[in-house]
């Protein structure tokens, strides 16, 4: 942990900063920590830190992770670490978040668009059948490699409520999501650093977030201890969020609660 980074932000939440908040549905800054992948170990430590904090974990799964035939051609996410819809199903029951990640974890733009459209219904197909409570107007899709086109998107807005992609490719007037949220379909950024532990990476844009007027930030990230790409340490984000649970303007949600909670 930056100490600096530490001090900074218990003088945040400690004072002035802090007061900025007016009511729950006022807040000026609201933070998504976006998990990954679906990683079983990783992803039941996530959920049981946010419990701690009275907090809903954002869990986004790779429908097919949990076949043994799931190709493990991206080193960093071997399929014996990946969990199932038992376990998902369990820890939304507990709160928890639990969204699209890809039928299979392929970057869609490397593909025929026809291909590409057709992996994205096999994806909806799957998780209607497989995740309990499966809502698609208020689902969100998190593209892989948040690697997308605006014909994709457009594709995938047809069915849910949100896409999550790469910030550099929709923020175009900077880093963070704008809280005035429309009713209709609407495509969200978000930013992320790899592959080796982002601890660093996440208290710099975190700091750096706060001391703006405001927005919405999407942080993407994926296993803790190792597993994944770009992880966290476990002892890093339970750190973190006993921290920031303190910062009185700021809200932590996951992605589809921010958009109920948000839209105007």
């Amino acid at each position: 942990m930056n100490r600096e980074n530490f001090i900074k932000l218990s003088l945040l939440a400690g004072a002035g900063f802090a007061l900025q908040g007016y009511n729950s549905k006022e807040k000026t800054h609201v933070l998504t920590l976006s998990f990954d992948d679906g990683f079983k170990k990783s992803f039941y430590k996530t959920a049981e830190i946010f419990n701690e904090y009275g907090l809903s974990a954002c869990l986004n799964i790779i429908a097919t992770g949990q076949l043994k035939s799931f190709n493990t051609e991206p080193v960093w996410i071997p399929q014996k670490l990946l969990g199932d819809f038992n376990d998902w199903n369990k820890l939304k029951g507990k709160g928890h978040e639990v969204m699209l990640h890809t039928w299979d974890h392929k970057n869609l733009t490397e593909m025929p668009v026809g291909e590409a459209k057709e992996n994205l219904d096999k994806c909806f197909d799957f998780f209607s059948k497989n995740l309990d409570s499966y809502n698609a107007s208020k689902s969100v899709y998190n593209f892989a490699y948040n690697a997308s086109t605006p014909e994709l998107d457009a594709y995938a807005l047809q069915t849910v409520r949100a896409v999550r992609t790469g910030g550099w490719l929709v923020l175009k007037d900077g880093k963070y999501n704008t809280l005035t949220i429309p009713a209709k379909p609407c495509t969200l950024g978000c930013w992320g650093c790899g592959p080796d532990n982002c601890d660093a990476y996440i208290e710099g844009e975190i700091m750096e977030f706060l001391a703006t007027s405001g927005g919405w930030l999407i942080l993407n990230v994926h296993g803790l201890d190792g597993e994944g790409w770009g992880p966290l340490s476990t002892n890093y984000l339970d750190g973190l969020l006993k921290r920031l649970i303190k910062v009185k303007s700021l809200d932590i949600l996951p992605t589809g609660m921010v958009l109920e909670k948000y839209t105007s």
